[in-house]
């Protein structure tokens, strides 16, 4: 196993367990204590986890699960199959919205082949990967810089997007329950709204782990959205909550099923 396969393992192993133990993660990986102290070391400089005696943690609800650092390492493998999803809705010469979020930064990549595009985003991951590229028209809303979310937010922000139209926005969730999607930031909200404001499609993302959850701000009623991407089926409660709307849901690993 490659050692950057081994510490996605290592956050995985944290994300279902919230610790790990370094004897058993020597074994688990065939590897040494020391080659394990490493990858932890590491994985602490990046704000992913802390060590502890034995092995590391990450505590529920602090910052380590809401920081971008941390969530660009959870579950690539959803995320890079809602992406290559949400992709298809996409077509040469759109202008499209990508909010904030390690998900919308990997749609930021998969969206290449679908170049000449209008990127309109304050997903500092997106900027950074597509400046300079051919094809793509890259258009940055400004704002005050987050670390915690790697976005561009605030007022400056918004009123940029207030001025702009695009032909989709694409928008990311951390929690949905119900007919509701939520977010934890204002800040967050505000600019995500403001996306959907301003185009003309918008479309949720959102994993299938994050059903069932709440946040402190409601970010959007689903049936506000066009469509919603998931990777795996919508709970009973939400598909009962938008029968006969105009919302279409697309599974990641299947096709459609409108409404």
């Amino acid at each position: 196993m490659k050692r950057e396969e081994r510490r996605q393992e290592i956050v995985d192993l944290l994300i279902a367990s919230r610790a790990v133990d370094l004897d058993d993660l020597a074994s688990r990986f065939a590897v040494s204590k020391m080659t394990i102290h490493r990858d932890l070391d590491d994985l602490e400089r990046a704000g992913v986890l802390r060590k502890v005696r034995g092995g590391a943690t990450i505590d529920p609800g602090t910052q380590f699960e809401s920081d971008f650092r941390f969530r660009e390492l959870q579950e690539a493998d959803v995320k890079r199959s809602i992406a290559a999803a949400a992709a298809e809705l996409v077509e040469p010469g759109m202008t499209v919205m990508i909010n904030d979020g390690s998900m919308a930064a990997i749609l930021g990549d998969v969206l290449a082949r679908k170049r000449p595009l209008t990127i309109i985003t304050n997903n500092a991951a997106i900027i950074e990967r597509n400046k300079g590229e051919t094809g793509a028209t890259l258009i940055t809303v400004g704002g005050v810089y987050s670390a915690k979310f790697n976005a561009y937010l605030g007022i400056v922000a918004e009123e940029a997007l207030s001025r702009l139209r695009a032909d989709i926005a694409f928008v990311s969730a951390p929690a949905v329950s119900g007919s509701l999607a939520y977010h934890m930031d204002e800040s967050v909200v505000r600019s995500k709204r403001a996306m959907i404001a301003s185009s003309r499609h918008s479309c949720l993302l959102v994993n299938s782990r994050r059903f069932g959850h709440t946040a402190l701000h409601v970010l959007a009623e689903l049936n506000e959205f066009g469509t919603i991407i998931s990777d795996k089926p919508l709970p009973g409660e939400t598909t009962v909550e938008l029968e006969g709307g105009q919302t279409s849901i697309k599974i990641a690993s299947g096709g459609p099923n409108d409404f």
